[in-house]
């Protein structure tokens, strides 16, 4: 193994606009690469060092995936259950029609909203959090939005098409976590914890942070084309409110902690110490392709080329199309502010690499990201 490459390239992003990454590579349940570059904070000039607290922003929904996939195990839910069976205001839903004439109408949807449609994005959600229906639940709520709370706002909002036909991304996974809150009848965060983070030995990852944590907090940057340098935005603007436990994209961890979770993933569902959070059969049901005829052309992003999508991850489904060098199986997902994930069971190789930067060039790190890692191994 000759990780050169690997952190030659880190050296190149951190020297182009992203102010500072950090990557983790397990192999075999062993760490055989951690290298870190740029500066944590611009303004003074501070090194990137072990153990700062970052945003995953859409990170998170893969371990609420998971969350979500151990209620299936215990037979408290399937997935072609319709969802308005524990979430009632999901029963009967509206979804935007456009008429001939162009004007939009509202008509009683068909089909029933899922429970696989919130793993695999087919609800017909959108991704607006300032749509009226959660904004006035944020009005009503003093500021606070409870997780339920919140998936009983965005079930007044019409659906942008009929569920199960094609895919969106979207809001579906916030969703999940109170599907998740109304069958255990733990809060999301509390479910999260005891059920996977606390028996990983996870101490970092979480929905609201401690005051030793949030003196962890790395500051968080967006690049501003115009100055031609990252310039400070802190906060992170999917959490609606100071009780929402947002299953898309609320926690916060750290390189070293997420990489207990992943790997576990990796190992098809169990620690190295062997702590068992998933079935191995129910980690291959997470990474096979679910997407079907329309659904395929929604999901088209440039750097997800030769992937399919699963149950909350990306999957690779051709070398040929995605060019990439991970084998046919791995998955994963990314964060907004740039982390990214890889899981291959097959291999035995995990990554966790970060950065926190929004506006994150994703299309062009990752999949040069994923191919350097393969190279190097």
């Amino acid at each position: 193994m000759d990780f050169k490459p690997l952190a030659q390239f880190i050296d190149r992003m951190t020297a182009w606009r992203i102010p500072w990454a950090e990557v983790l590579v397990i192999h075999r349940n062993r760490p055989v690469f951690r290298y870190r570059s740029g500066y944590l904070d611009l303004e003074a000039g501070t090194p990137i060092e072990e153990g700062k607290m970052i945003n995953l922003y859409s990170m998170t929904k893969v371990m609420t995936c998971v969350a979500a996939l151990r209620l299936v195990e215990q037979g408290l839910i399937l997935l072609n259950d319709p969802l308005g069976e524990y979430l009632p205001e999901y029963a009967e839903m509206n979804v935007q029609k456009r008429l001939p004439g162009g004007e939009v109408a509202l008509e009683r949807a068909q089909r029933p909203i899922t429970v696989r449609d919130l793993f695999a994005m087919t609800a017909g959600f959108s991704y607006d959090t300032a749509s009226p229906s959660l904004q006035e639940a944020v009005q009503r709520t003093n500021g606070q939005v409870p997780t339920r709370a919140f998936a009983e706002a965005l079930a007044k909002e019409p659906l942008l098409f009929e569920p199960g036909t094609r895919w969106n991304y979207s809001l579906c996974h916030d969703v999940l976590g109170a599907l998740v809150e109304a069958v255990d009848g733990r809060r999301f965060g509390a479910y999260i914890r005891d059920e996977i983070t606390g028996p990983l030995g996870m101490r970092d990852t979480v929905f609201d942070l401690s005051e030793e944590q949030r003196s962890r907090l790395a500051p968080q940057y967006e690049y501003n084309d115009a100055l031609g340098q990252a310039v400070r935005k802190d906060g992170n603007g999917y959490r609606l409110g100071t009780a929402f436990e947002s299953g898309g994209a609320g926690l916060l961890s750290t390189v070293s902690d997420y990489s207990l979770f992943l790997n576990a993933l990796t190992n098809r569902g169990t620690s190295p110490d062997g702590v068992r959070i998933l079935a191995p059969a129910t980690v291959d049901l997470m990474r096979t392709d679910v997407l079907t005829g329309r659904m395929r052309e929604d999901f088209s992003w440039e750097q997800l080329k030769g992937y399919g999508y699963g149950l909350g991850v990306r999957t690779h489904i051709s070398k040929a199309e995605s060019g990439a060098l991970s084998p046919l199986g791995e998955f994963g997902w990314a964060g907004a502010a740039g982390c990214l994930a890889v899981v291959d069971p097959n291999e035995q190789v995990t990554v966790m690499y970060a950065q926190h930067l929004l506006n994150s060039q994703e299309p062009y790190v990752h999949p040069r990201l994923k191919n350097l890692v393969y190279a190097c191994l």
